[in-house]
C-alpha cells in the first residue's frame, strides 16, 4: 500500500518509497493520506483503511532502511545517526522516543529532568495526573535508549549543548503543564518560550543540523485573524501559551538551522481512527489528532527532505465535523 503525504511544497513531481509516497503541491488547501498519488482529491477512507494507513507509516519508520529520496530533493545532510528527544517523558515525547528506539541505525538519547525517575516511568504503564489532565501512559522499551539530564528551565544553553554533542538531530517535545492558575503564565513563558529558545541556542553550539519542534495549531492565530476564535481564546487563556510558542517558533526559523515545526490539533491518547490531514501553516483552527500520528510525523520529518524548513499543521479526519481545538490536551 502506498501513502500520499502532501507537504504543500511547490514545483516537483511525487516520488515513491517502499511504503511512503511524498508529493508536493502548490495548493494551500488541506490534503490527506490516501491510496495513490494519481488522485489529488481522493475520498476519505473508512476506519479500517485509515488504521492500515497509520500502520504502514509506522512500519516504514521502524524499518532499518530510511526512505529513498528523489534525485531533485532539496539538499540535506546525511540521514540521522544520533537523535536527542527533549521532553521524552511527555505523552508525545515518549511515543517519539519509542519509534526512534526501534530504528537500529539510530542512537537515541532521552533528554529528561530526572534520569532515575524517567527511567522508571518510561518502563511502566500507568494513569497519571498532569496538571488539569488525567492521562493513560503506556510503557516504552528503553533497552537501546541513553538517558541524559536536560532541564530547559534550570540548565544553561552551554550545559544543554554538552548533552547534545555528537547529535545531528533534536526533537523538541517539551511544554508546560497547566496547573496553578497563578503560575501558568510564568511557567508557559519559562518552558514554551525561553526553554525552547535555550534548546535552539544549545543546538547551534553543538552543531546539531536538524530540529523538529512540536508546537500547536493556532500558535500564530493573531497574525491570521483568529485571536477571537474559540480555539485561540480558550487555549491561550492557559498561560498565554500560544503567544509564548510563537516567539520560540520565530526564533527557530531565524536560527539558520534546518527545522520542521509540527503543529498538531488537540491531542488524543487513543490510536488514530481517521486519516492524517496535513495542511500549510496558518490554515487549521480546529480538529484533533492521535498522539501516535503526531509521533509518526515528527520522526518522518527528521529525515524527510521535503519537510525541510517547513511548518506542518496536522489533524485527524475521521469524516465528522472537527471539534473545537482545546489546548488543554497539548
Amino acid at each position: 500500500m502506498k501513502i500520499l503525504l502532501s507537504l504543500l511544497l511547490p514545483g516537483a513531481a511525487a516520488f515513491t518509497s517502499p511504503a511512503l509516497t511524498i508529493a508536493r503541491s502548490a495548493v494551500r488547501a488541506p490534503t490527506f493520506l490516501s491510496a495513490t498519488p494519481d488522485d489529488p482529491s481522493p475520498p476519505l477512507s473508512d476506519r479500517r483503511a485509515a488504521l492500515l494507513d497509520a500502520a504502514a507509516l509506522a512500519a516504514l519508520l521502524a524499518s532499518p532502511a530510511l526512505p529513498a529520496f528523489a534525485a531533485d530533493a532539496p539538499a540535506a545532510a546525511l540521514p540521522p545517526t544520533r537523535v536527542v528527544v527533549a521532553g521524552a517523558t511527555g505523552q508525545t515525547g515518549r511515543r517519539i522516543l519509542e519509534r526512534l528506539a526501534n530504528i537500529p541505525a539510530i542512537s537515541v538519547v532521552a533528554g529528561v529532568r530526572n534520569v532515575e525517575k524517567a527511567t522508571a516511568s518510561l518502563s511502566e504503564s500507568s494513569t497519571v495526573v498532569r496538571g488539569a489532565m488525567i492521562q493513560q501512559v503506556g510503557s516504552v522499551n528503553t533497552a537501546g535508549v541513553t538517558f541524559a539530564h536536560i532541564d530547559v528551565v534550570q540548565d544553561s544553553a552551554e550545559a544543554i549543548a554538552a548533552v547534545l554533542q555528537g547529535a545531528d538531530s533534536l526533537v523538541i517535545a517539551t511544554g508546560f503543564i497547566p496547573g496553578n492558575p497563578l503560575k501558568m503564565t510564568a511557567e508557559a513563558h519559562k518552558v514554551d518560550n525561553l526553554g525552547t529558545i535555550r534548546l535552539v541556542d544549545a543546538a547551534k553550539m553543538a552543531n546539531v543540523r536538524k530540529i523538529v519542534l512540536v508546537s500547536s495549531i493556532l500558535t500564530n492565530g493573531r497574525e491570521w485573524g483568529q485571536e477571537k476564535s474559540a480555539g485561540f481564546v480558550i487555549t491561550n487563556a492557559f498561560g498565554q501559551v500560544l503567544d509564548e510558542k510563537i516567539v520560540a517558533e520565530k526564533y527557530l526559523r531565524a536560527s539558520g538551522l534546518d527545522y520542521t515545526i509540527v503543529r498538531p490539533g488537540g491531542l488524543k491518547a487513543k490510536p488514530p481512527t481517521g486519516q492524517l490531514k496535513v495542511s500549510a501553516e496558518d490554515t487549521l483552527n480546529s480538529g484533533e489528532i492521535s498522539r501516535d500520528l503526531v509521533a509518526d510525523v515528527c520522526v518522518a520529518a527528521i529525515s524527510d527532505r521535503w519537510a525541510s524548513n517547513k511548518v506542518l499543521e496536522i489533524i485527524e479526519d475521521d469524516g465528522t465535523k472537527p471539534k473545537a481545538f482545546n489546548g488543554l490536551n497539548m
